[in-house]
């Protein structure tokens, strides 16, 4: 599946929507790992240019294997490997923990509803701290639209804090969530 097939999909089944809607109800503002949302996030100290892919960069960080897990199950590893750039708000396994009971085991199960939701984590192009800054609004390979706020704590996205920021890879950029970030259905 490419980015761009991934415009085309606009309509969601209702097993689908009920599981947007379980995630939405059930977790409005999705938290992680117990981090601080008023922590500002740190930037990485990697080097400045990597030779990994995104998908490399996550596999090696060790904290982002469920996200990794369902990147390979809705058959996005091969997008995320490719030339880029892109932005990748990346939802750590504590993140992932937090959803409600039987949210995640149901979304490896339906890969459409998995690849929206992952896709919505992903913005074309390459965007440092700095970058987001100058943003309000960011639209996602999924078609959806991120918030994007600079406040004295640091850049929300959605309301969401990033716990550390600017993981240089080959073909794009990392920034670690601690919530999972979900599109209006």
């Amino acid at each position: 599946m490419t980015i761009t097939s991934c415009h085309s999909i606009t309509r969601f089944g209702s097993h689908v929507a009920a599981v947007l809607l379980l995630l939405v109800g059930g977790m409005v503002l999705l938290s992680g790992c117990g981090e601080s949302s008023e922590s500002t996030p740190r930037e990485s100290d990697a080097p400045a240019a990597s030779q990994n892919s995104i998908v490399d960069v996550a596999i090696a960080a060790g904290q982002f294997s469920t996200l990794v897990r369902a990147v390979e199950a809705a058959g996005l590893t091969e997008t995320l490997e490719g030339e880029g750039p892109f932005t990748v708000f990346a939802p750590t396994d504590g993140a992932f923990a937090d959803l409600p009971d039987g949210t995640l085991e149901a979304l490896l199960e339906d890969t459409d509803a998995l690849a929206q939701i992952l896709l919505y984590h992903v913005v074309p192009g390459e965007l440092r701290v700095r970058d987001l800054r100058e943003e309000s609004e960011l639209e996602t390979a999924q078609g959806g639209m991120l918030q994007v706020s600079d406040t004295r704590q640091g850049v929300e996205i959605n309301g969401k804090f990033m716990l550390t920021s600017d993981i240089p890879a080959r073909n794009g950029i990392i920034h670690v969530m601690t919530s999972v970030l979900v599109p209006d259905a």
